[in-house]
C-alpha cells in the first residue's frame, strides 16, 4: 500500500473532527489533500522519509484532536457457531401433497447446474493453455480489460470525485446504472435518493428523488435505466422516473412494516421482490401496485438482502438471523417456492448477496458472494437447480455489525483471474482475487472517514464508487498504465 494512501486514510479518519458545523469544508479539504498527496507521490522522495512523515502526521493529529480508538481485530470468538455447517444446506419439508409434484424435480435438481459446469470445463479443457473461452463476450471483455495482470487492472487509487450531498447521513446503497459508464445513484438514511452523472464534467447531482417519509434502505435500477424502485423504513415501495425524479407510484406494505430491500426480476422488470422487517418476502407488480398471488414467503428474521441468478429462476434471500433461503421462481406466474436453507452463523445478519453464473475461466461454477457479519467475506458455489450452496472459500475483512456490501467485478468472467470487491468497517475498500490461495488482497483503498457500506463498478471498470456511514461517496479512478 502506497504511503500517500496511508496518509490520506489518517486524514480521513480525523476529518469528522474538522469544522463539525461545516461539512462542505471537510469534503473540500479531503479532496485537496488527495490531489496534493498524489502529486507529491510522483516526486520520488525516499520511502523512509515518507514513513517518517506519516508517523509525525499521525502524532500531530492525535495531539490536536485526541487519539482515535482502534478498530477491533479479527477475533475467532466473534464468529458464532452455526446450527449447520457453512458448506451444507438443508431441504425444506413441504406439504406431502406438494411432494408428489416436486419429487421428480428433486431427483434431477442438480442436473442442469452440473451439466453447465461440465460443459464449461469441456470447452475450457479443449483450449490451448493461456487462451480464453471462445465467445464474443469473452473477446469484448478482453478488449476492455487489456492484457494487464489482475493487480495492474485493479490499481485504483486516484479520487476522481467526492459527492457529499448526503453528508452526516449514511449512504447504505449505491449502484451504477446498467451498462453505463457515467450514471449512478445512491440512497440515504436522510430519506432521499440521488442520481449523479460524471460526464460531461464536472460531475454533478442530476436529480434528487424526494418523497419517502423515512430512511431509504435500498433501491434498484430497471434494465433500461428509466425506472428506479426504492424501499424505506416508512413502509413504502416507490417507483421513480429517473429523468425528472417524479414518483410514478407508491405501494404501501400491507403489514405497515419497514421495507428493507428490493430487487427486480431480471427477466421481467414488471415484477419486483421486496423484503420487510416482519420476515416476509413479497413479489409486487409495479405496473398495478398489487401483490402477486403465490409470490410471498416467510423467513426466520428480518429480510435484509436479495439476489436472483442470471436467468431469474432462483432467488436467494438473507435475514438477520444468519440464514440464506433459496426460492424457485415461476416465470409464468411469479410464484415463489421455498427450496433450501443455509444457516451461515446463528444470529448474524446476512447483509449482502450477489450471484454470478460464471466467475472466470479458472472458477467456472455458478457462485454466490455473501457478507454475513462474521468478519469474513464468503464465496459459495451453487451446486444444483434449487440453489444449494457449498462454501468455496472466505476472505478476512472487518465486519461485525454494519450493513456492508460486496460485488463481483463486471468484466472478470472471461479473463485471467477473478476479482471481488467489498466494503469494510475499518474504512477501507478491499479487492480480493478468488483464485489466489495466498495473499489474496489485490488492492486496498483508503480515504473514507467511516465504515464503507457499499461499492459499485461502472460497466467498463474504469471507475469504482464507494459509500460510507458518514454520507460520503467517493469515485475512484483506475490508474492509467
Amino acid at each position: 500500500m502506497a504511503v500517500w494512501q496511508q496518509v490520506l486514510a489518517v486524514d480521513a479518519r480525523y476529518n469528522a473532527y474538522r469544522t463539525p458545523t461545516f461539512p462542505q469544508f471537510r469534503t473540500q479539504y479531503i479532496r485537496r489533500r488527495s490531489q496534493l498527496l498524489r502529486e507529491n507521490a510522483k516526486c520520488g522522495f525516499e520511502p523512509g522519509l515518507r514513513r517518517q512523515y506519516l508517523r509525525l502526521r499521525s502524532q500531530l493529529l492525535a495531539l490536536r484532536y485526541g487519539p482515535l480508538s482502534e478498530q477491533s481485530s479479527f477475533r475467532a470468538s466473534s464468529v458464532r457457531s452455526s446450527r449447520t455447517t457453512l458448506d451444507r444446506m438443508e431441504d425444506f419439508e413441504e406439504d406431502p401433497r406438494a411432494q408428489g409434484a416436486r419429487g421428480h424435480r428433486r431427483s434431477v435438481s442438480r442436473g442442469s447446474y452440473q451439466l453447465q459446469a461440465q460443459m464449461n470445463r469441456a470447452v475450457y479443457d479443449e483450449r490451448p493453455p493461456g487462451s480464453l473461452v471462445p465467445t464474443s463476450v469473452a473477446e469484448a471483455s478482453r478488449a476492455m480489460a487489456g492484457d494487464t495482470t489482475l493487480s495492474e487492472n485493479y490499481a485504483f487509487a486516484g479520487m476522481h470525485h467526492i459527492f457529499d450531498q448526503h453528508v452526516d447521513s449514511a449512504v447504505p446503497r449505491l449502484q451504477f446504472a446498467n451498462d453505463d459508464k457515467h450514471l449512478l445513484a445512491c440512497c440515504s438514511l436522510d430519506g432521499t435518493l440521488s442520481i449523479m452523472t460524471l460526464s460531461p464534467p464536472p460531475p454533478s447531482v442530476k436529480v434528487t428523488l424526494k418523497g419517502h417519509g423515512g430512511p431509504v434502505t435500498d433501491f434498484a435500477w430497471s434494465l433500461s435505466n428509466d425506472i428506479i424502485v426504492s424501499t424505506s423504513l416508512d413502509g413504502t415501495l416507490r417507483i421513480w422516473n429517473t429523468e425528472d425524479g417524479r414518483c410514478i407510484r407508491e405501494v404501501r406494505d400491507p403489514e405497515s412494516s419497514e421495507l428493507l430491500c428490493c430487487t427486480f426480476q431480471p427477466m421481467n422488470n414488471n415484477l419486483t421482490v421486496v423484503g420487510n422487517s416482519k420476515h416476509h418476502l413479497q413479489v409486487v407488480n409495479i405496473s398495478t401496485g398489487k401483490k402477486v398471488k403465490g409470490g410471498s414467503s416467510k423467513l426466520t428474521g428480518r429480510v435484509l438482502s436479495l439476489s436472483f441468478d442470471a436467468p431469474g429462476r432462483i432467488l436467494w434471500a438473507g435475514d438477520d438471523r444468519g440464514s440464506i433461503f433459496s426460492f424457485l421462481f415461476d416465470m409464468a406466474t411469479g410464484k415463489l417456492t421455498k427450496a433450501k436453507r443455509l444457516v451461515v452463523s446463528e444470529g448474524s445478519s446476512i447483509c449482502s448477496i450477489s450471484a454470478r453464473s460464471w466467475i472466470s475461466r479458472e472458477a467456472r461454477d455458478p457462485s454466490l458472494l455473501v457478507n454475513a457479519c462474521v468478519n469474513k467475506l464468503l464465496l459459495y458455489r451453487v451446486v444444483d437447480n434449487e440453489g444449494t450452496l457449498q462454501l468455496k472459500r472466505s476472505f478476512p475483512i472487518q465486519h461485525g455489525s454494519q450493513h456492508v456490501h460486496s460485488i463481483f467485478c463486471p468484466l472478470m468472467s472471461f479473463r485471467q483471474g477473478a476479482c471481488v470487491v467489498t466494503g469494510s468497517e475499518d474504512t477501507c475498500v478491499y479487492f480480493f482475487d478468488v483464485e489466489r490461495n495466498t495473499k489474496a488482497i489485490v488492492n486496498k483503498l483508503q480515504g473514507h472517514g467511516g465504515p464503507v457500506l457499499d461499492v459499485s463498478f461502472n460497466c467498463d471498470e474504469s471507475l469504482l464508487a464507494s459509500a460510507d456511514s458518514t454520507g460520503m461517496v467517493i469515485i475512484w479512478r483506475r490508474e492509467q498504465k
